[in-house]
């Protein structure tokens, strides 16, 4: 069975596992977020490449924010569409190095499958490597067996973090730039206002990267150092649930625990407390 160690893998890891039968790979690229539009991948792929499709079916459509948390049916259902099984081996990647591909590494462990990982750099990595490409083909294999147990500490919602906030008993940390974390640059979505959640503190996630690829664990504990509090858990936010992720995973490879990540983020906060 073929399994990570880490929560970030290299293209040449993956390139030496291209082709294990138990290997998943996992394209999670999403739009920009002032078009909150669907799924957008190019043409060639790096072989096996599967689409996961964030917004339209890994999303609770009826929420009425973007990239809501799916039920457990729903995840169930479509990654069995996509033939991933309980064995799979799961490598999720995405085409602007690191983005969405963190909010999806995520959610598999939230949903119980902890043998899943982030291609480091993504598909931009691969081909400057000059590694093998091939064009794009919907899936069209055989239903997968995957099974999925979720577990609650890995989201927060509204009600979490109006608790987390009213008793400080987490350090809550917000992935959106500075100059939008401060209120100073209006939102990407329309009519939401600016500002921060009370008492959080602010690291962006471009900072733990370097051309699309996460730096060195060392640049990231010294990152980390001027926002975690001694004995508090961590919750991540961001504007709809997706850097806030980045942030989780460059925490987790560092070894901090007790990890969360607000879902609404400050897109639900914004509307929701004026």
């Amino acid at each position: 069975m073929l399994q990570v160690s880490s929560p970030l893998v290299s293209i040449k890891w993956l390139k030496e596992h291209l082709n294990h039968p138990d290997l998943v790979i996992l394209n999670a690229s999403l739009g920009k977020p002032q078009t909150d539009s669907t799924n957008i991948i190019s043409e060639m792929q790096i072989p096996k490449t599967r689409l996961f499709d964030i917004k339209t079916r890994f999303s609770d459509g009826t929420a009425p924010f973007p990239n809501t948390f799916p039920s457990l049916e729903q995840f169930v259902t479509e990654a069995k569409s996509l033939g991933i099984r309980d064995n799979s081996c799961i490598i999720v990647l995405d085409e602007q190095g690191i983005y969405s591909s963190a909010r999806v590494w995520w959610m598999f462990k939230a949903f119980g499958h902890t043998n899943v990982a982030v291609l480091n750099g993504g598909l931009p990595s691969w081909k400057k490597a000059g590694f093998g490409l091939e064009p794009y083909e919907d899936y069209t294999g055989t239903i997968g067996d995957f099974s999925a147990k979720l577990d609650p500490s890995f989201m927060a919602f509204f009600k979490d973090m109006e608790d987390m906030v009213h008793n400080k008993s987490h350090t809550i940390v917000d992935a959106r730039s500075e100059s939008r974390f401060l209120g100073l640059e209006e939102e990407p979505r329309a009519g939401l206002r600016a500002g921060n959640i009370p008492t959080s503190k602010n690291l962006p996630f471009e900072n733990l990267l370097e051309n699309g690829e996460f730096k060195s664990k060392e640049v990231l504990k010294k990152l980390f150092d001027t926002v975690a509090e001694q004995d508090k858990p961590m919750v991540f936010s961001c504007g709809s649930g997706i850097t806030a992720c980045i942030l989780a995973l460059g925490a987790e490879m560092i070894g901090y625990k007790e990890l969360s990540v607000y879902d609404g983020s400050w897109t639900e906060w914004g509307t929701l407390v004026k």
